[in-house]
């Protein structure tokens, strides 16, 4: 699936979630805190990240996102070699020889 389709599922099941309780948009939106359109671009798969947290929230599916993005563990091989420190970033791909030199 592209992004803009799991944006428009995402939107659907949202709308799907908030029929089911019978909450009209404009009430969510009233509850949330948000304005109309918000909920409605949330709906369409055009929404904001905040926006959709606020709606998860007031329609209680929020505990639901830990079955989506669960907690990442780290095997006690990897602690071992991390030695307590807490991991801060990613390394990425590294390369051997540097293909582009900077103009300065």
């Amino acid at each position: 699936m592209s992004d803009k389709a799991v944006a428009q599922e995402i939107g659907q099941r949202i709308r799907g979630l908030r029929l089911r309780k019978n909450i009209s948009q404009k009430d969510l939106a009233d509850a949330t805190m948000l304005s109309l359109n918000s909920i409605k671009s949330l709906e369409s798969g055009r929404g904001k990240l905040s926006s959709l947290i606020a709606v998860l929230r007031q329609l209680g599916a929020l505990e639901q996102l830990d079955s989506l993005l669960p907690e990442s563990y780290f095997s006690p091989m990897q602690l071992v070699k991390m030695q307590g420190k807490v991991r801060e970033r990613a390394s990425g791909e590294r390369s051997k020889s540097r293909k582009e030199t900077p103009e300065w």
